[in-house]
Formats: C-alpha cells, sequence, structure tokens
C-alpha cells in the first residue's frame, strides 16, 4: 500500500502543473538534460560517420567534378562541424525553455501544423529536395514512435501546464529535431547532394535512436509521478489507435499494408525519388486523417479486392477504352470529357469489381488508393499541363488506365526515374511539347503517338515489357525526325548567318569608301569605280579573306592611291609621281574588276576611258570631246548588278539597325538566360499557335532564330523584340524538366496546400 505522501506526488491526466514553479521547472530541466546528453551522444556518433560516407561515394563518383564536390564536403564538415553541434543542441534546448510561450505566440488555439506543411511550398528545386529530405524522415519516425512519442507527448503536456501537445509540435519529437538540424546545417557552405547524404545519417543515428531517448524521458517523469497509469489507446489524427484493440485480421491486414509500402516506395531509393514518394504518402494520409501506416478494415465490411481483382477490373475498363478510343476525336470537347473520366476512375473501379464479385466494395486497401488517387492526380495533371497541346493532351490522357495497371503491378514505377513506363510517357510528352498542326502537316508525329497509346490500351494486359519495347521504337521514330531536322535547321541557320555576314560586310565597305571620298569632287568615272565596282570588291575580299587579312589592306590601299590619281598634276615631279602609281592601279583594278564578275570587255572599255582620263591629267593632247565624254558621262560601262552599296554617310546611318537599349526587366533577364533547344510557344493570332525551338543565337547581331520541329525557320527576334512578346504573352517559353517531375512536384505542393471547401479533396 502506498502512504499518503507518494499519492501526493501523482499527477493526473487532468492535473496541469505550472511550468514556471518549482516542480514544473524541476522536471522541464530533468527532460532538457536527458534531451541534450542523449543527443550530444547521437549527433557526435553521427558526424563519426559523415566521412566516411563521403569517401566513399567520392571514390565511386561518376566523374572527377562531382568527386570533388564531395571531397569539398569533407573538408566543410571538418571545419565546421562543432558549429553545428553546438548550433543543433542550442536550438532543443531553447525549444524546450520557451515552448510554452512560443507555441502561443505561433500556434493560436493550440492547434499544430500539420505534417505534411513543413516547408513544401514550391521553390527551388535543391529547397525541395531538402524539404522532402526533412519531410520523409519526420514521416516515417513518427509511425514508427507512436507509442514512446504518444506518452512523451501527454506527460509535457501536464508539465507545460496542459498545452495540448501533438507530434508536430513537441520540443524533442521527430519535426522539431528535424528542424533544428536543418537550421544548424544553414552553417555549413555545401552543395545539397552532401547535405541529403548528411540528412541521410541523420534519420539513421540520430532519429533510428530516438526510442531511447523517449524511454528514458517516460521512465524519468512516471518515477517523478507524471502520469504512471497512462495507457496507450490513443486518439491520433482523429482515428482510433489500433494498438491494443486491433483483430487478428486487420493485423494480418496491416502487416500486408506494410509489405506494399516498401514496394510503393522502392528499395533504397536515393535522391530525391524515394523522399518524395514518402511525403507523398505522408501527405494523402494527412488528408484522409489517418496516419501514414494505413487504416483497418472496418467490422462487417467487404474484403478489400486484392490486386488481381484490381488488374481485372481495370483490363474490362480498359477494353472499353481502347473500343471508344477508335472513335473520332475534337479535342477541346473531349479534354473536358476525359477531365470527368479521370476524376471518375476510381467509383468506375469499384463498380467494375461488383460487377464481376457480384458485391461493391466501399473501399480499396491504403496502397492501392494512395497509387489510385497518385496516377489519378498524374492524369488531372496532363490535362492542365501547358506545355503540352490541347491535342497531345487528349491521347496522352487515354493512358490512365493502362498506366494505373502498371502502377499496380510494380510499385516502383513512381519511385525510380529509369523505369520503362515512366521513360515512355516522359517521352512521349517530350516529343508531343514541339507538336503543332503546322510543323506536322503529314501527321508524322501525331500518328505515332497515337499509334503508341493505341497499342498499350490494345495489347498490356499484364507483361510490363511493352513499355520498354514502344520506348525502343519511339526512340527510334525520333532519331530519324531529329537528323532529318538537323539538316534543315543547319541550312536555316547558315542561310541566316551568310546574309548577316553579308549584311555586316557590305556596311563595312560602304563605310571605308564613303570615309575616304568624303570632301572630294570627284570626277564620276572614279566616283563611280569606287562607289560600286571597288565597294563590291571590297565586300567580296571581307567575305573570302577577312578584315584583318593582307588582301583587304591592299583593296584599302588601292582606294586611297585611285582617289590620290585626281589630284592635278601640274609640276613635273607630280606627273612622273603620277605615272609611276598608273601601272599597279590597272593591275589591281584588273584584278579587283574580274572577282566582281566584269567581262573582259567590260573592264577594257572602263580602262580606255580611264587612260583618256588620266591622259589628260598628265597634259598630253586629248581630243576635247573625249575628256568632256569622260568627265560628264553618266553611263559608265559598269553591269546593272553592280550597284553602289551606300551614297552617302546619312543614308548608311539611316539603313543600319539601331542598338537597342539594354533593359532590366523579368522577361529580358529570361532572353538573356534562352539557351539554344529551348521551346517556346508563339501566338500570332486567335486560331494561329506555333511552337518552335530556339536554334541559334546570332553573334554578329545577336537575333534569336527559331525553326518548328522539322527545322524549317518559324520567326527570328532581336532580344528586345522576344522580350516583349513575352511581356505580352504572345510568346511563352515551355519548361524543359522532364512531364513526370513536374507532375510530382505540383502534386505535393496540391497536397501541402490547407485543406479548404474550395481545394479539390482525395475520394
Amino acid at each position: 500500500m502506498k502512504d499518503a505522501s507518494e499519492s501526493s506526488n501523482i499527477v493526473s491526466l487532468t492535473q496541469r502543473l505550472d511550468p514556471s514553479s518549482e516542480r514544473g521547472g524541476a522536471l522541464l530541466n530533468t527532460v532538457r538534460d536527458i534531451a541534450g546528453r542523449r543527443l550530444q551522444i547521437l549527433i557526435n556518433g553521427m558526424f563519426e560517420h559523415v566521412d566516411d560516407a563521403l569517401f566513399d561515394l567520392a571514390e565511386k563518383a561518376e566523374n572527377n567534378a562531382a568527386q570533388m564536390h564531395y571531397f569539398d564536403g569533407m573538408r566543410e564538415v571538418r571545419k565546421r562541424r562543432p558549429i553545428v553541434e553546438r548550433s543543433f543542441l542550442a536550438q532543443v534546448s531553447r525549444e524546450l525553455s520557451d515552448f510554452a510561450s512560443n507555441f502561443r505566440n505561433t500556434s493560436p488555439g493550440g492547434s499544430p501544423l500539420p505534417v505534411g506543411s513543413v516547408e513544401l511550398s514550391l521553390v527551388a528545386d535543391n529547397e525541395l529536395e531538402e524539404s522532402l529530405a526533412i519531410t520523409s524522415m519526420i514521416g516515417k519516425n513518427e509511425t514508427r514512435l507512436t507509442r514512446e512519442l504518444f506518452a512523451v507527448n501527454q506527460r509535457l503536456s501536464v508539465i507545460y501546464g496542459g498545452l495540448k501537445i501533438e507530434d508536430g509540435t513537441n520540443p524533442v519529437g521527430p519535426a522539431a529535431l528535424s528542424q533544428a538540424f536543418r537550421q544548424a546545417m544553414r552553417e555549413l557552405s555545401a552543395e545539397m547532394r552532401v547535405k541529403l547524404i548528411i540528412y541521410k545519417l541523420f534519420d539513421r543515428y540520430v532519429l533510428a535512436s530516438l526510442d531511447e531517448l523517449y524511454q528514458e524521458i517516460n521512465a524519468e517523469l512516471v518515477r517523478a509521478g507524471v502520469l504512471p497509469q497512462l495507457r496507450h489507446e490513443v486518439l491520433r489524427n482523429g482515428g482510433a489507435s489500433r494498438a491494443g484493440s486491433a483483430s487478428a485480421a486487420g493485423n494480418a491486414g496491416a502487416t500486408g499494408e506494410a509489405q506494399d509500402e516498401t514496394a510503393f516506395l522502392g528499395e533504397e531509393e536515393s535522391g530525391a525519388s524515394g523522399e518524395l514518394l514518402q511525403t507523398l504518402r505522408t501527405l494523402f494520409s494527412a488528408r484522409r486523417g489517418m496516419p501514414a501506416s494505413g487504416g483497418r478494415l472496418p467490422a462487417g465490411a467487404l474484403q478489400l479486392p486484392s490486386a488481381n481483382e484490381l488488374i481485372g477490373a481495370l483490363s474490362v475498363l480498359q477494353s472499353q477504352a481502347a473500343i471508344s478510343q477508335q472513335l473520332p476525336l475534337h479535342a477541346a470537347s473531349n479534354a473536358v470529357e476525359l477531365a470527368g473520366e479521370v476524376q471518375q476512375l476510381k467509383e468506375h473501379l469499384l463498380a467494375q469489381i461488383g460487377s464481376l464479385r457480384g458485391e461493391k466494395p466501399s473501399q480499396v486497401s491504403t496502397i492501392d488508393e494512395d497509387t489510385i488517387d497518385l496516377v489519378g492526380m498524374l492524369f488531372e495533371f496532363i490535362l492542365e499541363d501547358r506545355n503540352l497541346p490541347t491535342e497531345m493532351q487528349v491521347l496522352l490522357a487515354r493512358l490512365q488506365i493502362p498506366y494505373l495497371k502498371a502502377a499496380i503491378l510494380d510499385r516502383k514505377l513512381f519511385a525510380h526515374r529509369q523505369h520503362p513506363a515512366r521513360r515512355l510517357l516522359d517521352n512521349l510528352a517530350d516529343a508531343a511539347k514541339g507538336w503543332s498542326a503546322e510543323s506536322d502537316r503529314d501527321h508524322r508525329l501525331h500518328d505515332k503517338v497515337k499509334s503508341i497509346v493505341d497499342r498499350l490500351l490494345q495489347d498490356f494486359d499484364d507483361d510490363l515489357s511493352i513499355f520498354e519495347r514502344l520506348c525502343v521504337e519511339l526512340q527510334e521514330f525520333q532519331d530519324i525526325s531529329r537528323r532529318r531536322a538537323e539538316l534543315a535547321e543547319q541550312r536555316v541557320a547558315e542561310s541566316t548567318r551568310g546574309r548577316e555576314k553579308l549584311e555586316q560586310a557590305r556596311r563595312r565597305a560602304a563605310r571605308e569608301i564613303l570615309s575616304r571620298i568624303d570632301g572630294h569632287t570627284l570626277p564620276p568615272l572614279i566616283h563611280g569605280i569606287l562607289s560600286r565596282a571597288w565597294a563590291n570588291y571590297l565586300v567580296l575580299t571581307i567575305l573570302r579573306q577577312g578584315e584583318e587579312s593582307s588582301e583587304f589592306r591592299d583593296a584599302l590601299r588601292f582606294a586611297n592611291d585611285f582617289i590620290d590619281s585626281t589630284k592635278p598634276a601640274r609640276t613635273l615631279d607630280e606627273r612622273r609621281a603620277l605615272r609611276q602609281m598608273l601601272p599597279g592601279i590597272e593591275r589591281a583594278l584588273r584584278r579587283g574588276l574580274a572577282n566582281v564578275a566584269f567581262q573582259e570587255s567590260d573592264i577594257d572599255r572602263l580602262l580606255a576611258q580611264l587612260h583618256i582620263y588620266y591622259r589628260h591629267q598628265l597634259g598630253e593632247a586629248v581630243p576635247e570631246a573625249d575628256v568632256q565624254a569622260v568627265e560628264e558621262s553618266t553611263s559608265l560601262p559598269i553591269p546593272e548588278s553592280i550597284q553602289p552599296i551606300a551614297e552617302s554617310e546619312a543614308e548608311l546611318a539611316r539603313t543600319a539597325p539601331e542598338a537597342e537599349p539594354v533593359l532590366d526587366t523579368p522577361e529580358m533577364r529570361l532572353v538573356a538566360e534562352l539557351k539554344p533547344g529551348t521551346w517556346l510557344e508563339f501566338v500570332s493570332g486567335p486560331e494561329t499557335i506555333e511552337r518552335a525551338k530556339l536554334s541559334w543565337i546570332s553573334p554578329m547581331s545577336g537575333r534569336y532564330l527559331f525553326v518548328n520541329r522539322r527545322g524549317l525557320k518559324v520567326a527570328d527576334y532581336s532580344p528586345n523584340e522576344l522580350a516583349e512578346a513575352l511581356a505580352s504573352g504572345t510568346a511563352r517559353v515551355l519548361d524543359s524538366t522532364a512531364l513526370f517531375d513536374r507532375a510530382l512536384d505540383a502534386i505535393v505542393g496540391r497536397l501541402s496546400q490547407p485543406a479548404t471547401a474550395n481545394s479539390p479533396a482525395i475520394e
């Protein structure tokens, strides 16, 4: 029998302590001391394994760059480890000390944040990966530690004056410890791949050992008389606990669920994929208001459909879909119709199972429900994905049933990026991204995508190898199309490059000639030769030999000598100098004019006129009529095809492309970041939409050249013009991320939003 003094120290669940009281403060110190001591041992042990883990990964790295990331991470961890450890332990200690006030300030009404809300906004890829890793660790360990964590929650609630404490708000729970470690990791300047490895080690060596921490806390608080008779039949997330009351059948169902979950998540998934799926499972469970470990079959309910029953029912629905696929399609109306079918598939599936077994089940197992919902949301995303043309959305959305069958047959479909079914859908979406009616006039791409969809609907039973075969077939089709398009694309780029080089050469030649004849009054014969024949020779020399060549310098030297030869030769020395220049002028003219398509007869006629002019310059007797004819001639022996490049500096300036002002706008920054190979959508009218790939950026003019999937030119824009099109909405950059990755990120974002009356609920 217990004495009175002992019984008076026992605190029941309905009693509350004041954390500021002597006894409450002493109990808080006890919890803080236990947590600090044990966590220091655990975090220290974890960091002892970091060096070895990073070294092993560095040795197995796929290239030198990746290896250096791991070695840099090792050096950074060695240098910053003491700071990270101190920051983590200090954060946990602060949380325990300040919990009561912080809880009241940050969570009005005592409602904790849902598990799925832990920093899962759609942000940069690195932050998303980090958030997924944290959320996955939290969900997994909260599920594993249900009993111990519940007892700690209840006893801490008493110490903290009756505040309702749940897994997500417990200052020593997996959520708080994971967030404290994430905060401490900000002290570490390392690549995200290195941080993700450290998070996995934190999960393995710290969170995996929390049961010992909770057992010691519970034991000490029980010894202090805090809820010594606490039972573990608890209410958790709104559903009744099955800890001590589940039937044998329920337990067997739970075992099957656990095995299915392992298969659903894949085996030892690395990177973000495994974390993502654990997060999705946690979020699906949070939406249903039940833990991620699954539910139990209600008493009197029909037996849950087996995987074989699901596959059988889906095969019937698939055959019906294959028949309807043969009917004519209209993209807009079918997109709306398909959206309804996507959302109703679960109900159709249960009805079909009911017709096969004679009784319609009310539900499927949790893992199957997750799979059905996930595939459904994937295909809802496809029907809303602006990356895909409407016609392609309609075609790909028909694949929902085959992909649901594939996901039930092989739970790893969502976990493995290289799964054949996943690669096939990604490749179909990538091919469809560049489709437009204009670029596919022969319907080759449309028919290929449709044939793959038809074959999956008609031929896919339970042999998953069909996805690999279709992947190979699609890749071969794409390779042939790509080679054909690359030839056309190369011709377009070379043609555009040639025009730009020609225009640049013409402008350079015009500047050189105009700068030399400016201020001189030249006879029409000399002026015509320079501005027409010789200017075109300069253009040809620039294109063939370049502006830095000796040939180009010689051609400019000739222009200078030719102009000097028009100066009056009054003295004997001036005449002697002119006579010495004339043979070189004649040789240069013959060679240059022959290069710009002058006929020999035209060259002789031109030189004959020049001989008359120079004889007159040298003071020789020349018939006045001949001199007047040369000086006043408006009809020169120059082919009509050789026209002046520019008549004046003013004309040259007028035709010069205006220098575009450098604008600092989001659209201009986006334009500057575009790389060849990026796809855009251009809208030139209500019914005119074209998709084009950035093929080439001119190094001379800076213009952006776009081609369609056949390699034919669609448009070219200056940077400012393209930025204006993006700002006005007549152009839009298409996402280059694979369809599956974008869909899963969007699903995580959707599930992470607080449920509202208007938000779509998971059935």
